[in-house]
């Protein structure tokens, strides 16, 4: 695994990783949410999708829109198990440590941050006591 650094570092210099933003639906899901949730999320998808050894349909696992996380997944290269080992010396072909899914959740929310509008967040409502 590299730095957060010099993977972005590396990343900004690619056209193709560059020109991923976010569309509005994804920006608002990622505002109402806020990273903490969306985080869990990034989890959740990264171990169902990438932690197994041989994800099912590894290269075409992950969406090209419609969440936050799937468009920071292509953004940072950390799509798919290929992308992984190009990008972020991550070795294919073996399950990812719980220590790689949770740098791979770094990557993603470190992508995310500058985009997210914490003033947006929907905090949960108490229920009337009375």
């Amino acid at each position: 695994m590299r730095s957060l650094e010099a993977a972005f570092e590396d990343l900004s210099k690619s056209r193709f990783r560059s020109r991923f933003k976010l569309r509005a639906r994804e920006q608002a899901d990622l505002d109402r949410h806020g990273l903490e949730v969306i985080r869990g999320h990034a989890a959740r998808f990264v171990s169902e999708r990438l932690a197994p050894a041989e994800p099912a349909n590894d290269g075409q696992q992950t969406p090209m829109r419609n969440h936050p996380v799937f468009v920071a997944q292509h953004a940072t290269a950390t799509c798919c198990r290929s992308c992984l080992a190009k990008w972020h010396g991550i070795a294919p072909h073996r399950a990812l440590t719980e220590a790689e899914q949770r740098y791979i959740c770094d990557v993603i929310v470190a992508w995310l941050e500058p985009r997210h509008d914490s003033s947006k967040v929907e905090l949960p409502r108490q229920r009337a006591l009375f």
